[in-house]
């Protein structure tokens, strides 16, 4: 148990940093709606209800599928582009590159099989954000129209297509404010690491480093 703590301590902390503050999110969103509702003239949802309502899908997906955007544009967008100083810019020329030091190991099965599956493979980790994206985007905009239909409802108004709902512009405000912000926090940490440091991360350069000098 301590070797498997050890080998995945990042993982394990990150996943309760994000149950922790989603149970939050869930406990304190139930309240909220219902507030809501009964201000408007609806029925409470009880706690099952809310958990597939479209208040809640809407909240959680608005924000992972600006996060999936934000990552897998990065992954990409540092194929081909650098930063001059930035720790998180592959070196401004090729040969300034390190060739990577494989540990020993079997090596993975699409590598071994070639041909489309080795070129999947090599591009999976991009492949794999944008579906993620694509999924969250749909979930959002689901949660997002269902919403609508439940405040149109309790405002007498007529309902709205899914289709149709795309055009609003709160469906569009809801993804944009998050899209910039995660485009904000990726330049931060790109133009910060120039000329900041932090010992012992791998996010940043070493602390001796000039700020000159481009990230590995």
């Amino acid at each position: 148990m301590r070797q498997f703590l050890r080998n995945n301590g990042l993982s394990l902390v990150l996943l309760a940093c994000l149950i922790v503050p989603l149970v939050g999110q869930v406990l304190t969103g139930h309240k909220v709606y219902n507030e809501e509702l009964v201000r408007e003239g609806g029925a409470p949802l009880s706690m099952a209800a809310y958990l597939h309502s479209g208040h809640l899908m809407s909240s959680i997906f608005e924000n992972w599928e600006s996060e999936f955007l934000q990552m897998g544009m990065y992954v990409l967008l540092t194929v081909s582009l650098r930063q001059k100083g930035s720790a998180e810019s592959r070196p401004m020329s090729e040969p300034d590159e390190d060739e990577p030091t494989l540990e020993p190991g079997p090596t993975p099965w699409p590598v071994r099989a070639g041909g489309i599956w080795r070129t999947l493979y090599g591009h999976s980790l991009a492949i794999a954000f944008g579906l993620l994206f694509a999924m969250s985007f749909v979930l959002h905009w689901s949660g997002s129209w269902r919403r609508e239909l439940v405040d149109r409802a309790l405002r007498g108004e007529a309902p709205i297509t899914m289709l149709d709902y795309l055009t609003e512009p709160e469906f569009w405000f809801e993804s944009f404010q998050n899209w910039q912000s995660e485009f904000l926090a990726v330049l931060a940490l790109v133009v910060l690491s120039i000329w900041l440091r932090q010992d012992g991360s791998p996010q940043s350069k070493p602390v001796e480093a000039p700020h000159s000098q481009t990230g590995t």
